[in-house]
C-alpha cells in the first residue's frame, strides 16, 4: 500500500513548481465593455480612476457601484472573457452537491457546486474567474463532466455562505516536511480506514485522497460514505512547529 501510494503522489506532484503565470486575457474587461457598447471611454476612464484612488477593488465592480453599467452586463463581459457561460442559480442545490467537493475547496478556491444534469455533467460556479486545476481535479474524482461556468456576485456570495454553513463529509488535514512523509501519511490513512475504492488527485499545491467506504453507484455520495484528507508537503512550516 505504501508503495502504491507513494507512487500515485508522485504522479499527481510531477511538474508541481514549475513557473506559471497568472492568466492574462487577451482583451481586457474595460475594453470588452466598450466593444459590446455597455459603457463609454469616459466611463471606462473615470472607473479607471476611482479603482485607482481607492487602490482596491476590480474594475467590474466599479463599473456596477458607478451605475455605468448592470452586474449582468459585467458578468457576460467576464464569460466572454474566459469563454464560459453565465450561470443562474435557477435549479441549483449546492447543499445537495457537498458530498463531491470537500469544504476547504469551496472555501479556498471560492466554487459552488450547482447542479447535475443528465446524471453526468457536473456545473461549478465562480464569481469572477475560473478555475481550471480545480474544476480538472473534480473531474478526475468524481468521474463526471465538469462545466464551469461564472455566477452574477449578487447571487453568488449569500449562496456560498449560506454553503459554508452546509454539511460535509469529514475530512482530515495533513503537512508533511517531505513527499515521502506525506506519502507514508496517506498510505496509512488508507490502512486505517481500509475502504471500499481509494482516488488521490493533485488541487494546486494540495492532494486530496478520497476513500469510499462501501460501494457507490449514485454520482452524488453519501456525505457518510466518503472521507478526505487533505495533504500538502510545506518544510518551512514542520520546521517553524519544530
Amino acid at each position: 500500500m505504501a508503495a502504491r501510494v507513494a507512487a500515485a503522489l508522485g504522479r499527481e506532484m510531477d511538474g508541481r513548481g514549475c513557473a506559471q503565470e497568472g492568466h492574462r486575457h487577451r482583451i481586457p474587461l474595460g475594453l470588452v465593455l466598450l466593444e459590446q457598447g455597455w459603457i463609454t471611454h469616459r466611463d471606462l476612464r473615470e472607473a479607471l480612476a476611482a479603482q485607482r484612488t481607492a487602490g482596491s477593488g476590480r474594475l467590474g465592480s466599479w463599473v456596477v457601484r458607478r451605475e455605468y453599467a448592470s452586474e449582468e452586463q459585467v458578468t457576460r463581459a467576464l464569460g466572454l472573457q474566459w469563454g464560459c457561460p453565465v450561470l443562474g442559480m435557477e435549479s441549483a442545490c449546492p447543499e445537495g452537491l457537498t458530498a463531491l467537493i470537500p469544504r476547504l475547496f469551496v472555501d479556498a478556491f471560492r466554487v459552488l457546486p450547482l447542479r447535475i444534469a443528465a446524471g453526468r455533467i457536473f456545473y461549478l460556479g465562480f464569481e469572477d474567474r475560473l478555475d481550471p486545476a480545480l474544476a480538472l481535479a473534480v473531474e478526475r474524482m468524481t468521474g463526471l463532466h465538469v462545466e464551469s461556468g461564472l455566477v452574477p456576485e449578487s447571487a453568488f456570495r449569500p449562496a456560498h455562505a449560506s454553503l459554508l454553513d452546509a454539511r460535509f463529509p469529514a475530512a482530515e488535514l495533513v503537512e508533511a516536511a517531505t513527499e515521502p512523509a506525506l506519502a507514508a501519511a496517506l498510505g496509512k490513512a488508507v490502512e486505517r480506514t481500509r475502504p471500499a475504492e481509494s482516488r488521490l488527485v493533485r488541487v494546486h499545491d494540495c492532494l486530496w485522497l478520497r476513500m469510499w467506504l462501501r460501494p457507490e453507484s449514485e454520482p452524488v455520495p453519501g456525505l457518510d460514505s466518503v472521507r478526505d484528507v487533505l495533504g500538502s508537503v510545506n518544510p518551512a512550516g514542520i520546521a517553524a512547529r519544530r
